[in-house]
């Protein structure tokens, strides 16, 4: 949810206008894009608000209320076991629909209670595995990989850049619009330069192909199109990994190119686990867990992890000084040292 957290704050404090659709889920769409929700959320919350009115045989929300809303929530935890992840984002999509759409505050909303997420220690690969993991991977999969890892961003941040976020004069990298609507600065490694140009070089050119046959330019968050008109077809907008084939634009309906889609990566990183032979649980986003436990291993400060992670508060990067615990298993247990005074198959 790229700028969620912002557009809440900016529903409290301005006006809503009225809805123009007709059709509850037009609203709900309607509604979330003025708010500037993400395109993520936004279908998303489509989906578990389509599914909750399903659920109840198609009644309108306005005819329901504390019950089916309760009823919906036990069913998707007793009879679908959704994570408790899974289970807040339906139960905000649904809170979303009731304040902001139906413009319903009930005393029954605040009442609801929201399942606790369960804090676990993230799996992190070991400096070797990581080096065996990115051996098996090549082509722009591989880059992108390799920047996750040497960057922490996460897999949308990287997918999401822009030529004119990479500063190789300063050796920096610009995420925009991170999680919680945040821009921030990562290191460009320096293993990534000559890489990196070799793929702005292969972006220019389907972006030059693209200019050629007078196609749409790529899209731009928030207002930006309507302010800038030309910077859409601009090459410092266009994508660092651009998608090799052109598709629709779920809002406006208009062909353009989106830049590589997240399951490129994924597939490529499963074959990878598997032919390098690692046995832990392995996601795109365990390259940023290790990215953030090896600097800590190396002896950089939390509040500089903190920054380059892009976490709001300490806490949440604490959580890499208890995988440092475990991996370093810096404890000796009791029975070594029983062990070692007296070694097995002693009298």
């Amino acid at each position: 949810m790229t700028s969620d957290n912002n557009a809440t704050k900016v529903r409290r404090l301005a006006p809503r206008p009225a809805l123009q659709a007709t059709r509850i889920l037009g609203q709900l769409r309607e509604r979330l894009r003025y708010l500037h929700y993400s395109l993520r959320t936004e279908q998303s919350y489509v989906y578990w608000v389509r599914f909750f009115i399903h659920f109840h045989g198609l009644r309108h929300p306005r005819e329901m209320g504390q019950h089916e809303v309760e009823s919906f929530l036990t069913m998707l935890a007793n009879d679908r076991r959704v994570s408790a992840s899974t289970h807040r984002q339906a139960l905000s999509a649904v809170l979303f629909l009731y304040r902001e759409v139906i413009d319903q505050e009930l005393p029954w909303l605040a009442e609801i209670g929201r399942p606790m997420p369960k804090k676990r220690i993230p799996s992190v690969l070991t400096v070797p595995e990581v080096e065996r993991l990115l051996a098996f991977m090549e082509g722009e999969p591989a880059l992108l990989a390799r920047l996750l890892y040497g960057t922490g961003m996460r897999l949308m941040e990287a997918l999401s850049l822009r030529v004119k976020d990479v500063d190789f004069a300063r050796g920096v990298i610009v995420v925009r619009e991170g999680k919680g609507g945040k821009d921030r600065v990562v290191m460009l490694p320096r293993a990534l330069v000559e890489p990196l140009r070799e793929q702005l070089r292969h972006s220019h050119l389907l972006w030059s192909a693209d200019r050629a046959a007078g196609r749409a330019g790529v899209h731009l968050p928030n207002a930006l199109a309507a302010k800038y008109p030309r910077a859409a077809q601009s090459w410092a907008w266009h994508w660092v990994f651009p998608s090799p084939r052109l598709s629709l634009d779920p809002r406006s309906g208009q062909e353009r190119r989106h830049h590589l889609f997240e399951e490129r990566l994924t597939r490529t990183l499963k074959r990878a686990v598997a032919m390098a032979g690692l046995e832990k649980p392995v996601s795109v986003h365990t390259l940023r867990h290790s990215f953030a436990t090896h600097l800590l291993q190396a002896g950089t400060d939390i509040r500089t992890v903190q920054e380059l992670l892009g976490h709001s508060d300490v806490s949440t990067t604490m959580i890499y000084t208890h995988v440092l615990k475990v991996a370093a298993g810096g404890t000796r247990s009791p029975l070594d040292t029983l062990l070692v005074q007296r070694p097995p198959g002693a009298s």
